[in-house]
């Protein structure tokens, strides 16, 4: 695919990388829509990079603790996940990698 236009693509709220037209993406909810976020803030995200949130954190903790990109950039599984994907093309996408959150 053409980078043309690259200027104008959108960049992911969690690993900063550009989000290619083509690439799977889509919006988080920083406050999720289930603790009071509905119609709340959103950010635009590579879907791996939306995946891998959700495979770390609870929604009771993203509405408590993660409601900002700082803060989830800042969670240690999350850095060591945006230094790993960061290595990889900005269309990059496979199954989460790593041990899920354990369900409460």
């Amino acid at each position: 695919m053409s980078d043309e236009g690259q200027d104008d693509w959108p960049v992911c709220a969690l690993c900063g990388r550009v989000i290619p037209p083509w690439a799977k993406q889509s919006l988080h909810h920083l406050v999720p829509k289930l603790r009071g976020g509905k119609g709340g803030e959103t950010v635009r995200l590579h879907q791996i990079c939306h995946n891998e949130i959700h495979a770390t954190l609870t929604e009771a903790e993203l509405a408590r603790s993660y409601a900002t990109p700082e803060a989830l950039r800042a969670h240690p599984r999350l850095a060591k996940f945006i230094a790993w994907v960061g290595k990889r093309p900005p269309d990059f996408h496979s199954k989460t990698p790593g041990k899920r959150r354990a369900r409460r």
